[in-house]
């Protein structure tokens, strides 16, 4: 478990959140094309893995944007986005805002995020998607 904040207030997640040099195990993320990514196909890569709740809100919006521009140059490094969103919200948000250098997925079928410290008690996939 780790602990973040929501609105102010100190929350626990129901996982830990990544830290650098983690493996990313138990991930099925959904790409936009609707195909599936796991943690095989990021294997010897380097990864920037950002988990947000929803590309909708503006400051996961805004990480998304900065992560790109900071790293549009790093042909190295994989820009990896996930997000209880669909993957249609993913791709219509990328192409508004051009960016093109993210790998961003979705986490509406499988729900492997809450292992990697996304969710707590008062934002679990379950009340999102009611």
């Amino acid at each position: 478990m780790s602990t973040t904040a929501f609105k102010g207030e100190a929350v626990n997640t129901k996982g830990n959140f990544p830290v650098v040099g983690d493996k990313i195990s138990g991930l099925n993320l959904t790409k936009t094309d609707l195909s599936s990514l796991t943690e095989e196909g990021l294997k010897g890569k380097k990864v920037v893995f950002n988990i947000f709740p929803s590309v909708d809100t503006g400051v996961c919006a805004m990480q998304l944007k900065t992560f790109s521009s900071k790293l549009k140059d790093r042909e190295d490094v994989v820009l990896l986005f996930a997000s209880l969103d669909l993957p249609f919200a993913l791709s219509r948000f990328c192409g508004a805002e051009g960016i093109e250098n993210a790998v961003t997925t979705s986490d509406f079928k499988h729900r492997c995020l809450e292992n990697h410290g996304l969710l707590n008690d008062r934002w679990s996939a379950k009340r999102i998607i009611r």
